[in-house]
């Protein structure tokens, strides 16, 4: 470390971080890297290409994060759902009906692996066939709690699991709060299924209103202590909402920023140039771009999976999905049930 002591100072790190700095534990780093050693596990940095955009933009973003899964799920359009541990019936539906529902509709839904709207939503994604990010208080060799591991290996099946702490991190208390703002900031909205008033979940709500997401939350009954929660949020300036449509028509705008964020990330990895800043503009009405072309032949006037899209065409999942993305703010193609495009 070539910084002094008095320099790293300056720049703001605590005792503790430069001690680790200067005397970095090389037990921790042998079992990091024999962690990394597997194919399915990934270490994505702050400025590494493969670093989600949006995530990289919150304030106090992790230095890193551990992937287990396919990381460049990650760069896909996510919502955040997320709730009690200790949900109404009522409440459970609504998740897996919510979170079902906006997977069809090419959202990837997010949350952290909690009991309760948590797990069902995530359960609730990979039953309608879709993928799903957990975000972890742990290291991804841990899971916590103990009733989510047979979910946690679906999600790494099918979908990705993160975290900021290194292998071999445990619970506690301490982390959930840091883990709550990686939920948000990977997300273009929150959605929040049941809260009580003194739910961890307002918190994540709150962080999601000062990283500049949407926060939405779904109204109960007012005898439903579960309810509470929401109606706070709601009377604090979250959208109410009681669709998923609603929830789409919001977010709109910023899963065309994703859109064009992901398309020069693309440019930049396949010509070794990027565009610099893009907008709406930049979006080629005629798709002289190759990657649109392509996607473009793919697609005919009946639904086709985005999976067999990606098969058809050949490229990757996360160039068809920045080119199905801005076909379908140019309303050029339409998405149905399922997941399914078709030319409109």
């Amino acid at each position: 470390m070539a910084a002094s002591r008095e320099q790293l100072r300056r720049a703001g790190l605590g005792e503790d971080t430069i001690q680790a700095l200067k005397a970095p534990d090389e037990a921790l780093l042998e079992g990091d890297l024999e962690w990394l050693s597997s194919p399915s596990h990934h270490l994505l940095t702050w400025d590494s290409d493969r670093f989600p955009p949006l995530l990289r933009d919150i304030p106090s973003p992790p230095a890193a994060l551990y992937a287990d899964g396919d990381p460049d799920i990650l760069w896909q359009p996510q919502l955040a759902v997320i709730g009690s541990r200790n949900p109404t019936a009522g409440g459970k539906d609504n998740a897996r009906d919510f979170a079902g529902e906006l997977a069809h509709r090419g959202m990837t839904i997010t949350s952290g692996l909690a009991a309760g709207i948590d797990s069902v939503a995530h359960a609730a994604a990979l039953d309608a066939g879709k993928t799903t990010v957990a975000v972890m208080g742990t290291g991804l060799d841990r899971v916590y709690p103990s009733s989510s591991r047979d979910l946690a290996l679906r999600i790494r099946d099918h979908g990705v699991l993160v975290s900021e702490f290194p292998p071999g991190t445990g619970a506690k208390r301490s982390h959930f709060p840091s883990r709550n703002r990686i939920i948000s900031g990977l997300s273009m909205g929150v959605l929040v299924i049941e809260a009580g008033l003194r739910s961890g979940t307002l918190i994540t709500a709150r962080m999601a209103g000062n990283q500049g997401r949407d926060v939405f939350a779904l109204p109960g009954s007012i005898h439903n202590p579960m309810a509470k929660g929401c109606h706070r949020l709601i009377r604090d300036g979250a959208k109410l909402v009681e669709t998923a449509e609603e929830i789409m028509l919001e977010i709109a705008p910023m899963a065309g920023q994703l859109a064009l964020e992901l398309k020069r990330q693309i440019d930049l990895q396949e010509t070794g140039h990027g565009h610099g800043a893009l907008d709406k503009e930049d979006i080629d009405p005629n798709l002289s771009g190759s990657e649109g072309r392509l996607v473009w032949s793919c697609l005919g006037f009946d639904p086709k999976p985005i999976d067999l899209i990606i098969e058809q065409s050949g490229l990757t999942a996360g160039s068809v999905s920045a080119m199905l993305m801005m076909l379908e703010l140019r309303g050029k193609v339409e998405v149905h049930p399922g997941g399914a495009y078709s030319r409109k």
